[in-house]
């Protein structure tokens, strides 16, 4: 459950280090994001001479939350962050790699390359 202006940390080597959400990407009347929703972010710190600068306004995939939710077999999941990756048009992750835990909810989303390149699926 992730409000608006929201400030998000990134979990690939996009470049960017910590994003603003400022948008969830086709339904502008919703409240909350949620893991899996594509977000509009803007890049708030960035590594110098990346792809990815300060003040850009890029498309991500939300990937963790600290606010816990069900999955359907009964358990809750959490995590100690809220984190995105950055991605393309197409739904592929700008960077190369995913750090810290990716839930395996991406997967029917249909960000299978997300977890390809994650080290670890929850």
């Amino acid at each position: 459950m992730l409000p608006r202006m929201a400030k998000l940390v990134v979990a690939d080597n996009s470049g960017a280090k910590v994003v603003q959400l400022i948008g969830m990407y086709n339904n502008w009347y919703r409240k909350y994001a949620y893991i899996g929703d594509i977000v509009k972010v803007a890049v708030k710190d960035a590594i110098p001479h990346s792809s990815v600068e300060k003040g850009d306004v890029v498309t991500a995939v939300i990937v963790r939350m600290k606010k816990k939710y069900r999955r359907d077999d009964g358990s809750y999941v959490r995590f100690d962050d809220n984190a995105v990756v950055l991605i393309d048009e197409q739904g592929n992750p700008k960077g190369t790699r995913i750090f810290g835990p990716i839930p395996r909810e991406l997967r029917e989303k249909g960000f299978a390359k997300i977890l390809s390149l994650a080290t670890e699926v929850v």
